[in-house]
């Protein structure tokens, strides 16, 4: 098919060093028709649809980008679509992977699902409600997953911090109340908490 084709749908930005989109969907096919047809589905949906005409493709339009999902035919000449979402599943882990396939390749696709290289696979011709309903959810599981990536990353963050903080100051976590049960903080002077606060940028910053 030559050069990938990107076909601009709604709100996308152009950013030094790539293409960065909310949601952006890669559509790789060795039948124009197909990804035509494809684009036809998620029209409506508002995703910034790019377009690839075989596996090798494909990979060079995900470097530089961020795409949530990635709906792949099985069957193209030269690498095939499972060999294709099984590279970007190693190369771009986040990205949830669906696959296209004919009814001789099901049990090569459930196959794939059960060994968690894709997350669905429809048969042609494709339901496309139900397509618009997977793709929907796959890019709700990519920012789902994004979100707890973001939190696990603060709170791994955070608790670095405490435990720098009990190493200079032991105890400094623990509650202590008075009798009206208000909370009790050990006294530290403004010099120390400066010292605290610049340790820690040093630290995690």
């Amino acid at each position: 098919m030559g050069e990938a084709v990107r076909h601009r749908l709604q709100g996308y930005q152009e950013l030094k060093g790539g293409v960065r989109t909310e949601d952006a969907v890669l559509v790789v096919d060795d039948e124009p028709g197909i990804i035509s047809a494809l684009r036809r589905t998620l029209m409506d949906e508002g995703y910034e649809v790019y377009a690839a005409g075989s596996g090798p493709e494909g990979l060079r339009l995900l470097e530089g980008r961020e795409v949530k999902v990635v709906i792949s035919d099985e069957k193209m000449p030269g690498m095939s679509g499972t060999e294709f979402l099984s590279i970007v599943k190693e190369r771009h882990p986040e990205t949830v992977r669906i696959m296209l396939t004919g009814h001789a390749s099901v049990e090569a696709a459930m196959n794939a699902v059960n060994n968690g290289e894709i997350y669905r696979f429809f048969t042609k011709p494709w339901n496309g409600f139900e397509l618009k309903f997977a793709v929907r959810s796959a890019v709700e599981k990519y920012d789902l997953e994004r979100e707890n990536r973001r939190l696990l990353s603060m709170v791994r963050s955070q608790a670095l911090e405490l435990r720098l903080l009990e190493r200079r100051y032991p105890n400094i976590a623990r509650l202590e109340r008075d009798e009206k049960g208000c909370l009790i903080l050990p006294d530290i002077s403004e010099a120390e908490l400066s010292e605290i606060v610049a340790e820690c940028e040093r630290e995690f910053g």
